[in-house]
């Protein structure tokens, strides 16, 4: 049986590997980009809100407001201060409002006006516009950088390079300092950094996030607008063929072809796009608008004003890359009709909820109470009967005081016949402080049945307009 068994078996041949056989990497590997510096409109734009973003950032956490900081996130004592506004981690329904209100508004402007956001005022497009410039500051323009970093090792590279990464890191340094500044109050950061005396967590965050800024906008760049940031994709939920968006039009620019500039295009059977490529070498991600609307594109308009820049050259109008939106594109309208299909449906159910919302925010603030209390039955205390046959519980009050100056506040008491305040009915509270009172409530043995019973405190402020009512229970012993 084994001697047949081996005569049936098949001996598959092993053939070897074709010398022309090519190995296919299902992974592209990544490209560095090197943007082009241009000139023109957006770009100025751009400047205007890279300008605007960082002196709100580095200069807010120096802006005093009294004798404190004006804003300060203080995790430590549990207290946020914005400018003259005191919160509370009880005013946390405040912070998710004023979120909201920012997610709404990002919302409400990107269905406008698509990816505005990301190309003029994100800190990932901010900084690295910062880093761009010094890159090109210290190592020159784009062809500049391409030729010195396909070079060899040289002593003025080196030196290009160290000059350039030095900048960087102070900045990105300074940034995280800053960002910490918002809380810890900036001037005893900066005098801890002085005498070198600052906490773990201070050091944490401010190498973490400086180290973010190097990294973001020094190395990453683009590859954190397409593969981290989620807003890329989910986009296009906002967007519809009446957003406005940076796009190409195709009708007037195809075929493209390169041609003299006398040459007249008609003849030539070519549109207005002379394919000199320069939308796609001033493009941060890479991108060639003239594809279409892509998700990497983040609306900053480079290659607008690049195209405006060819078009005054060739002498043909400009436009042939514009922001429009497709529809527009699509049935050649003016610009007043595109003006006119903003105001769509989904345009005014933003703009309802934002406004609804920023209303009841502004409403709320502008009439609550000042301070908080909170009523906690004393647990260390029975309720019990003392002197002249009349039951005591015993509670405490914690009263936290909202305001810039100090207060003083009153207990009072109701709910039951004969119920009184037999402790010390008066409080003050320094400013932007709490303060624990003990308060001892008698009321009459049989003025009820045993049992718990609802009663209120009200808590009223002597030195500025307010009143809290709080509820509690009122123990009656068998």
């Amino acid at each position: 049986m084994n001697a047949n068994n081996n005569d049936t078996k098949k001996v598959i041949p092993i053939t070897a590997v074709e010398p022309d056989d090519e190995m296919v990497s299902l992974y592209a590997s990544h490209q560095k980009i090197y943007p082009r510096s241009v000139k023109g409109f957006f770009a100025n734009w751009r400047w205007v809100m890279v300008w605007l973003t960082q002196i709100v950032f580095y200069g807010l956490p120096w802006v005093e407001w009294g004798h404190r900081q004006a804003v300060l996130f203080d995790l430590v004592e549990r207290r946020f201060y914005l400018f003259g506004l005191v919160l509370y981690p009880q005013d946390l329904i405040y912070l998710t409002g004023m979120l909201i209100i920012a997610a709404l508004s990002l919302f409400l402007f990107t269905a406008v006006a698509g990816r505005l956001w990301c190309g003029y005022a994100c800190p990932q497009t901010v900084y690295t516009e910062i880093f761009l410039w010094v890159e090109k500051m210290v190592e020159g323009d784009r062809s500049a950088r391409i030729r010195r970093d396909e070079a060899g090792f040289s002593m003025e590279k080196f030196v290009r390079k160290f000059a350039k990464h030095f900048i960087w890191l102070a900045i990105a340094v300074w940034t995280g300092f800053t960002f910490v500044g918002y809380f810890t109050p900036i001037k005893v950061l900066a005098h801890e950094v002085m005498v070198l005396d600052l906490g773990s967590w201070e050091i944490f965050w401010v190498v973490f996030y400086g180290f973010a800024t190097y990294g973001n906008a020094g190395f990453m760049r683009e590859m954190v607008c397409l593969h981290m940031c989620p807003y890329a994709r989910f986009q296009s939920a906002m967007f519809d063929r009446d957003t406005l968006i940076v796009t190409y039009d195709a009708e007037r620019g195809e075929p493209r072809g390169a041609r003299k500039k006398s040459a007249d295009p008609a003849k030539l059977n070519l549109g207005a796009c002379v394919d000199c490529s320069l939308c796609v070498q001033v493009c941060p991600t890479g991108i060639d608008i003239r594809n279409g609307l892509q998700y990497q594109c983040i609306g900053c308009g480079a290659c607008a004003d690049v195209c405006d820049t060819v078009m005054d050259k060739v002498g043909y109008p400009r436009g042939l890359v514009k922001y429009s939106t497709e529809n527009a594109i699509a049935n050649h309208w003016s610009q007043k009709q595109v003006v006119h299909h903003v105001l769509r449906p989904r345009v005014l159910v933003y703009t309802t909820v934002l406004l609804g919302i920023v209303t009841a925010i502004f409403v709320t603030l502008a009439t609550r109470t000042p301070f908080k209390v909170d009523v906690v039955r004393d647990r260390g205390v029975m309720a019990r009967v003392v002197e002249a046959g009349k039951t005591e519980n015993v509670y405490r009050l914690q009263i936290m005081n909202a305001t810039e100056s100090n207060q003083r506040y009153r207990v009072t008491v109701e709910g039951l016949p004969g119920l009184v305040v037999t402790s010390d009915d008066t409080i003050e509270v320094k400013s932007t402080e709490a303060r624990t009172m003990p308060v001892r409530v008698q009321a009459p043995f049989e003025v009820a049945a045993p049992g718990s019973h609802e009663i209120h405190f009200e808590i009223e402020s002597l030195d500025s307009p307010g009143k809290v009512r709080e509820e509690s229970k009122f123990m009656i012993p068998k």
